[in-house]
């Protein structure tokens, strides 16, 4: 494996140039590739911890976070939902996430679901 420690920002965008790939063809698992791509994900994770600390967010902040640094939209999420209009008032703080929209953020788009389990407070109309 050619793999290195990250140090900097340019070792950085290195490993994240080589996962990836996998995330459009997941290496299988047991093989060299599955562990080199989790050997680098779990160096990535660790250097970012360390050098860019997130901040506590809500789950509505944290949401909105996780959408515009994928490029996600509200429509994309009113189209998870099934509701654009739910997707909204969830953004919107109007109506709170439920179990069943925390599991379809984590199954579909991979948003951690300890990140939206917290309490957080609504708009009041």
């Amino acid at each position: 494996m050619d793999i290195k420690p990250i140090r900097n920002d340019r070792d950085l965008a290195w490993a994240i140039g080589e996962v990836t790939p996998y995330f459009e063809a997941p290496p299988e698992k047991g093989t060299a590739a599955a562990d080199r791509f989790d050997v680098l994900s779990d160096l990535i994770e660790a250097y970012e911890s360390r050098n860019f600390p997130v901040a506590d967010l809500d789950p509505v902040a944290f949401l909105q976070a996780f959408m515009e640094m994928s490029g996600r939209t509200q429509a994309d999420l009113g189209d998870l939902l099934s509701s654009r209009s739910r997707a909204s008032e969830i953004l919107h703080r109007k109506r709170a996430l439920t179990v069943d929209m925390i599991f379809k953020l984590t199954d579909a788009w991979g948003v951690p679901a300890e990140c939206l389990v917290k309490p957080y407070k609504l708009e009041v109309a």
